[in-house]
């Protein structure tokens, strides 16, 4: 880790540790005696940031929080051999899709908290209560400045226009961001239109899709397109990089939010859920109902540049400076159950 993010990760420790000396006066979670104890977490997610917050809840709590790293469909499979028996309280990944396919295979548990559903506005969360966001991200477009005027961007399904062609950068199909863009394109218009969207992308795409976010990035600043769809993390991690090299990558090149006129940006979550067979249920609900705090949701923002989930926190200060926006509000369950209906429309396109 460099320097600076070191100093950035000490800062944000010590205002924690300040705001969690304050909660244990409170009471709140709950003392270190009456919670002992553990959690268990199988997790997707791998930043620094989560194993700084599970420190903080052990100190306020007295629970050990032990975890668990690996991509989901390694994860979800360990769950399903384990059964019963698996160690696992919660499940956490990215993507609401994810989390909906969790839930659907039964490996996951509702759960009824006041402090989550407070904190969680309720198109971020099951209906049901099976998994809760944690962070957001906008999934924007990037834009060269010098070879598009942001007044020629509106929507996303603008892009399909014909000045566009071999201009559009954008990572593959098999990519579950693009799967739940779809899915919200299905959701709101049809899945007419929503086919007719992905095979416009396709006519328009610079280069066959290759691939992550940061590297779509990377490829509108060298030239081989002047426009991508993207994470906003991903951008507001260069932007905010140590490395020069990073930073200068984001020099000429702006953040444009499409759709502000109807349904809004489309936003999905990192986020997690009790499993069906957790050990220690208490422990993994006390957990998700501080890791919706006030005082983590901090840390998950000035960490990772996502979005907080819990409307009492700003964004930190790289998000905030690309200005508000408006957000879709759709129930962020329906990405999941038309991610079928997704993959088969990129399927019929081509979409690589």
């Amino acid at each position: 880790m460099t320097a600076v993010r070191s100093r950035r990760i000490a800062l944000l420790a010590a205002i924690l540790l300040s705001q969690g000396l304050a909660l244990v006066a409170a009471g709140q979670p709950g003392d270190a005696a009456s919670n002992a104890g553990e959690v268990s977490i199988y997790s997707h997610r791998h930043y620094q940031s989560d194993d700084l917050l599970y420190d903080r809840f052990r100190e306020l709590t007295g629970i050990r929080v032990n975890v668990v790293q690996g991509n989901l469909d390694e994860l979800i499979a360990r769950l399903q051999r384990e059964g019963s028996a698996s160690p696992a309280d919660l499940l956490f990944t990215v993507d609401a899709g994810r989390l909906v396919r969790a839930k659907e295979l039964g490996l996951l548990q509702p759960v009824a908290s006041a402090p989550l559903r407070g904190a969680v506005p309720g198109h971020l969360r099951d209906p049901d209560g099976y998994w809760y966001g944690l962070t957001r991200r906008a999934r924007v477009i990037v834009y060269h400045r010098d070879r598009v005027d942001p007044s020629e961007l509106s929507t996303y399904e603008a892009l399909t226009e014909a000045r566009w062609r071999g201009r559009v950068l954008i990572r593959s199909s098999s990519n579950i961001y693009n799967q739940s863009l779809l899915a919200s394109i299905i959701a709101s218009d049809g899945a007419t239109a929503a086919r007719n969207w992905a095979a416009g992308m396709v006519a328009n795409m610079a280069r066959t899709p290759s691939g992550g976010d940061t590297d779509q990035i990377k490829a509108v600043a060298a030239g081989e397109g002047d426009v991508a769809v993207v994470n906003t993390y991903y951008f507001g991690r260069l932007q905010a990089s140590d490395e020069a090299a990073d930073r200068q990558v984001v020099e000429s090149i702006g953040v444009f939010f499409p759709n502000q006129q109807r349904r809004g940006t489309h936003v999905n979550v990192s986020g997690g859920g009790v499993t069906a067979t957790a050990k220690n249920l208490q422990n993994a609900i006390a957990l998700l109902e501080f890791l919706v705090s006030v005082e983590a949701q901090g840390v998950y923002a000035g960490a990772n540049h996502e979005y907080p989930v819990n409307p009492e926190v700003d964004a930190e200060s790289v998000l905030a400076g690309w200005g508000s926006f408006r957000a879709d509000d759709l129930g962020l369950h329906q990405l999941g159950e038309r991610n079928a209906a997704a993959v088969r429309i990129f399927d019929e396109v081509d979409w690589r």
